[in-house]
């Protein structure tokens, strides 16, 4: 089994070019539905949590407005959610490959994919970019997002230019759906095929 892990920055169109993947029966792991689900009513992750920021839970879930108050510019805080979540991420995701490894390949979709490990676990890693013009207006088009908020959110992230440099495969997704789905589609067909060589986008 091919694991290719998937990641890019806001607004590059991961989302869309993992849907992608899907369509062409590839199974895709996505960690941030994952940590929603945890953080979610019921969720593993809430006692946790509680446990370690008291009042940022109740019996609907996660009050994301008084965990990101908790954790905002407190590196210790940040660290310590991380190891509540992380290892549960990983479970899940352990999970999910032991029910597909009969198939030729998988997606493991995880934004932080370079800022992290994940990638350390991947056969194959795959950047979605755009540029940044078209990025930009992407995000800027989302309800209550604001260049404040985008900048912010940029800081955060790996450089789209480093990740692009680190990735095995670029995909690009500023040209439109069609070329994006081409690309795809494309790398999907060479990894099925192992008399074929992956030539580039």
């Amino acid at each position: 089994m091919i694991i290719i892990g998937l990641t890019g920055s806001i607004g590059m169109g991961k989302s869309t070019v993992a849907a992608m993947f899907r369509r062409l029966g590839v199974p895709v792991f996505d960690a941030d539905a994952q940590v929603h689900k945890l953080q979610a009513r019921g969720g593993a992750a809430l006692p946790l949590i509680e446990a370690a920021f008291p009042g940022t839970t109740s019996d609907q879930g996660l009050d994301r407005a008084k965990l990101g108050a908790a954790v905002f510019g407190n590196k210790e805080a940040l660290k310590t959610l991380e190891r509540i979540i992380h290892p549960l991420v990983g479970q899940a995701q352990l999970a999910f490959r032991r029910r597909n490894r009969r198939k030729p390949m998988v997606v493991l979709d995880i934004p932080l994919l370079f800022e992290g490990s994940g990638w350390k676990g991947c056969d194959l890693t795959v950047v979605v970019s755009a540029p940044y013009e078209v990025q930009r207006e992407r995000v800027l088009a989302r309800p209550g997002m604001t260049p404040e908020k985008f900048d912010a959110i940029i800081k955060t992230q790996l450089p789209d230019a480093e990740k692009r440099a680190r990735a095995d495969v670029v995909i690009p997704t500023g040209d439109g759906k069609i070329a994006t789905w081409r690309a795809v589609k494309r790398l999907v067909s060479c990894l099925q095929d192992p008399k074929r060589r992956y030539r580039g986008l």
